[in-house]
């Protein structure tokens, strides 16, 4: 009888009930931290893209769909998924400023690109049905270089 009560006042299952409870936490945080180093990556990705597109964009002469082509191919070498999803805006007609209060024609090329987590966003739709929490994020990024002299 005294090994019975020794037994059940004893502290085995403590552990095993501080691991359950700290276990999922500890995986939450884990997945949180790779989720956004991964999205932190594409915006990485995207922003270098804008950038590619726009020394593109201010070379006289170009072919219309050459900025767009080149962006999306350097989403794709970016290891980027469904880079043929993402939206490619060019603007040739903006100023910017050279200094002294001087302006310059400038070309603004814009790229958005649809990002969703691979873990997250799928956990909130299951524990919240029809949160809009789980849809893609639109990343976008921005790049405005002096146009070429003709």
């Amino acid at each position: 009888m005294t090994r019975i009560r020794a037994r059940l006042a004893g502290e085995s299952g403590q552990a095993l009930l501080e691991t359950a409870l700290t276990l999922p936490l500890l995986l939450l945080v884990s997945v949180g931290i790779f989720e956004f180093g991964r999205a932190y990556q594409t915006v990485q990705v995207v922003t270098n893209a804008a950038r590619e597109g726009a020394r593109l964009a201010v070379m006289p002469g170009q072919a219309a769909g050459a900025v767009d082509t080149r962006v999306r191919a350097y989403m794709t070498s970016g290891q980027l998924p469904n880079a043929a999803t993402a939206t490619v805006t060019v603007d040739p007609a903006t100023t910017v400023d050279i200094g002294g209060g001087g302006t310059a024609t400038a070309t603004l090329v814009t790229v958005g690109y649809p990002y969703q987590f691979m873990v997250l966003q799928p956990v909130v739709r299951l524990l919240v049905p029809g949160a809009t929490l789980g849809a893609p994020i639109t990343l976008t990024a921005t790049a405005q270089m002096r146009n070429e002299s003709q």
